[in-house]
């Protein structure tokens, strides 16, 4: 089977994007730069599309212009076993200009939404004790970034 991977639309900002993407995560690298030549519609010299691998993962950055945002609809989940690891990724995507949003989510400076989510969230939402998955759950949806402690004790109660 072919490989499915991932375009994301830019406006104008691919290969800055590629270049932060790669350098924030480990096992990551650009691969290839196409590049506007003299008789195309963009200016000379600048990135039209930029592949990268991110964890051994393709993308492709498109320079495609400002005609298309991202927005939440589409997302990226990161996985975490503890809360340093969380807040050193959470601080990295939420700066220069990215925003915190409610439980867990978030868009980088580049207008990306992303999911930061502790692996035992699901332990607590949807554990044994209905009433502690119910504090957990009420936690959580008072959190912007999440809070492995927090959760577990809100859970444990």
């Amino acid at each position: 089977m072919d490989e499915i991977g991932t375009c994301l639309w830019f406006d104008g900002r691919a290969e800055e994007a590629a270049t932060f993407y790669v350098e924030l995560f480990p096992n990551s690298k650009i691969t290839d730069v196409a590049r506007w030549g003299e008789g195309g519609p963009g200016e000379a010299g600048t990135a039209l599309t930029v592949a990268f691998e991110l964890n051994g993962r393709s993308f492709q950055g498109l320079n495609g212009g400002p005609e298309f945002v991202f927005n939440e609809a589409i997302s990226f989940t990161l996985n975490f076993d503890d809360q340093a690891a969380l807040d050193a990724k959470w601080d990295a995507l939420t700066a220069d200009g990215g925003q915190e949003s409610q439980c867990g989510w978030l868009k980088d400076k580049f207008g990306v939404s992303w999911q930061l989510v502790p692996r035992m969230l699901p332990g607590v939402l949807n554990g044994p004790d209905p009433a502690g998955s119910q504090r957990a759950m009420a936690a959580m949806m008072g959190m912007r970034r999440l809070d492995i402690a927090a959760l577990q004790a809100a859970y444990d109660g």
